[in-house]
Order: structure tokens, then sequence, then C-alpha cells
């Protein structure tokens, strides 16, 4: 069984099968927002829905904490557009009006 947690200090949601590393996505995080920057799944593990899990997890975990989603990883921006029921935590950046 794969788990998923939040490494903080790496500042990473890992995938785990018992204490093997399965895979990862790596963010930054703000106070408004965590930004996805790189997902990665070891060949051994591909095809087995570790990278949707770790999307799955790592943005309900974001949904959860109020802030906003900034997918900069095109796996994770791939992964929203086929799941539009989290359009709304995308992050837009406020535009500022100019006198």
């Amino acid at each position: 069984m794969i788990t998923v947690t939040d490494n903080r200090t790496a500042n990473r949601f890992e995938a785990r099968e018992g204490e093997t590393l399965a895979g990862f996505a790596a963010y930054l995080r703000t106070s408004e927002l965590v930004a996805f920057v790189h997902t990665e799944v070891d060949p051994a593990f591909e095809g087995r829905g570790v990278g949707s899990l770790l999307a799955r997890e790592g943005i309900g975990s974001v949904q959860a904490e109020g802030l906003r989603v900034l997918a900069v990883c095109p796996f994770i921006a791939g992964w929203l557009i086929r799941h539009p029921q989290f359009a709304h935590l995308e992050y837009r950046a406020r535009s500022k009006v100019t006198d």
C-alpha cells in the first residue's frame, strides 16, 4: 500500500510503499499558496497511479489549509485540468489598477 505524507523539512509530499520512496511532489510554500514545482515517480512505480496520488493528496492538503495552488509542475497542471472540481484552488495573481 502506498501512503503519502507531507515532509515539510524537505518541502515535498512523499509517496512511500513501506520505507521505499515511490515518488515525490516538491513545492514552495508561502502564506497564501503552495507552488508545486516538480513531481517525480521512481521508474519501478510508474503506471501505478503514484503521480495522481501525490497530486490528489497534495492538493487536498493545500485545500484543507485554506491555501491556493500554483501549478508550475506540468504534471500537477495537467492533473488539475483533468480534475476541474479543484479549479477554485488555482492561484491567480491579482491585477493592479493603475491611475
